[in-house]
């Protein structure tokens, strides 16, 4: 067997031309991979269209895919070079539990992340991992968590009383989420920069997928660091307002979180670029993520009337009891629209594949995959395989019942991750969820027009193209 192989190994930038890189990349790690079934060599310009195809319509790319060659196959890496694809729960099982330290989180997500969203949670292992996430789990314990409900149920009690009738759905939540994020997050009201900011996380989420993977001028990934800068020196100039002060905001939390040192052993607080990096990576985690899920709820609730009754008749039942602010006590209540939320991010996972690097050989369905080999899970597909969800893109928020998911593989459903990288964030998501669907729908009906299907770009987290035109009609 190949020798384990260090993350450090993967970091080489050898100053080569991008048409001398993308010849190189080309080929690189297909003999290691040659064994699996799969694509191809081709072209630059084959593989330059194949990844617009892809964004085009993965869910036909991968299904068609999974058809011709199985549940683990080769196929070209985005970022170039080659993957193997492992697809369906006993997958996400193996890298997301990861027992064997096998998987490089780190070292899968770098080459998409690494200019924007450098060294934040996602993009750490292991050890490392675990103590930063240790720190940061310090801002989402009980007692913060129910400080944030009753700003977050305050904020979108007024900004969606001020939506029209008639509104495009995607944009309007975008801004309610990041306003949002502003007070749970920051503890502040946003100013007059809050369109850059909104705009900086726009362009850094972009770049992430942007084909020209260097911040060349007038491509994606130079507006994505040019975001990034402005949001570093943005928190860089609140650190010194929070360090020392009381606050109910996870800005301030982490600002003052005591943080045990890796080398040393020695708690001590983060430095200043370690808490931008959090910061950066966890407000686009809190924001562009629930936009995304909130987004596709509120489509599918559109589109299934009786599943919008049902919900209704639960948050009116609510109101009843406790008027109209939720107790925190009393968020488990919410069951069906905690169902609905879930068949939705069944249907659009929030992050559809999700990217590793193997540190040692492993085997998997039969074949052994070398160390190095870039390594993708697809939850996108996984959420849609027909022998664990029936009738798989039907919207059926009863299949989260907890008669109906009696049996069903742990690993079946994983829109948050799992193991030691499931979602530090994952309770805030249903809290935010839950209180906005409690104001939503309590005197608004969603109605989509006559016929309408939403097409939504699955990458890099799935978004309406044209927006989600709607209409909420008062009750």
């Amino acid at each position: 067997m190949n020798a384990p192989v260090h993350p450090q190994e993967f970091r080489t930038d050898d100053g080569s031309t991008p048409a001398q890189r993308f010849a190189r990349l080309r080929d690189t790690g297909y003999a290691d991979l040659a064994h699996l079934p799969g694509e191809l060599p081709g072209s630059r310009l084959r593989g330059v269209l194949r990844t617009l195809r892809f964004l085009r319509d993965p869910l036909t790319m991968v299904r068609d895919q999974v058809d011709r060659y199985g549940r683990v196959y080769r196929t070209p890496n985005i970022g170039g070079g080659w993957q193997a694809t492992l697809i369906g729960p006993e997958a996400n099982e193996l890298v997301f539990m990861d027992r064997d330290k096998t998987f490089s989180s780190e070292q899968g997500w770098n080459p998409i992340l690494d200019r924007v969203f450098p060294r934040g949670l996602m993009l750490m292992d292991f050890e490392e991992h675990r103590l930063h996430r240790k720190t940061l789990s310090v801002a989402f314990k009980p007692a913060p968590m129910q400080n944030y409900l009753g700003a977050l149920q305050e904020g979108i009690a007024a900004r969606v009383a001020k939506w029209p009738q008639d509104v495009k759905f995607y944009p309007a939540i975008k801004q309610l989420t990041l306003d949002l994020a502003a007070t749970s997050f920051l503890g502040i009201p946003w100013g007059p920069e809050a369109d850059r900011i909104n705009r900086s996380f726009v362009d850094m989420v972009a770049a992430s997928i942007g084909i020209v993977r260097k911040p060349l001028p007038f491509t994606a990934m130079a507006r994505g660091v040019k975001g990034r800068a402005f949001m570093c020196a943005f928190f860089g100039r609140e650190i010194p307002k929070r360090r020392g002060a009381a606050g109910d905001d996870i800005f301030t939390q982490i600002c003052n979180a005591e943080h045990e040192d890796e080398a040393s052993g020695q708690t001590r607080l983060l430095t200043d670029q370690e808490i931008i990096d959090h910061m950066n990576f966890l407000m686009m985690a809190a924001h562009d993520t629930l936009t995304s899920s909130l987004t596709s709820t509120v489509y599918y609730l559109g589109t299934s009337p009786e599943w919008q009754g049902a919900l209704r008749a639960e948050v009116q039942g609510a109101r009843a009891e406790f008027g109209d602010r939720i107790p925190y006590g009393e968020l488990d209540r919410f069951e069906k629209c905690e169902w609905a939320f879930k068949e939705a991010m069944r249907l659009n996972a929030p992050v559809p594949g999700l990217p590793r690097r193997a540190l040692k050989d492993f085997v998997f369905g039969n074949y052994t995959i070398p160390a190095g080999t870039h390594v993708g899970i697809n939850p996108m597909m996984t959420h849609r395989l027909p022998e664990l969800w029936p009738d798989p893109d039907r919207f059926d928020p009863s299949r989260f019942s907890p008669a109906n998911s009696k049996g069903r593989h742990k690993y079946a459903w994983v829109p948050f991750g799992g193991g030691g990288h499931m979602c530090l964030g994952l309770h805030f998501a249903y809290m935010q969820a839950k209180a906005f669907l409690f104001e939503l729908l309590d005197q608004r009906r969603i109605v989509l027009r006559e016929d309408y299907e939403a097409d939504f770009a699955m990458f890099p987290m799935p978004k309406p193209r044209d927006g989600l035109p709607l209409r909420l009609e008062r009750l």
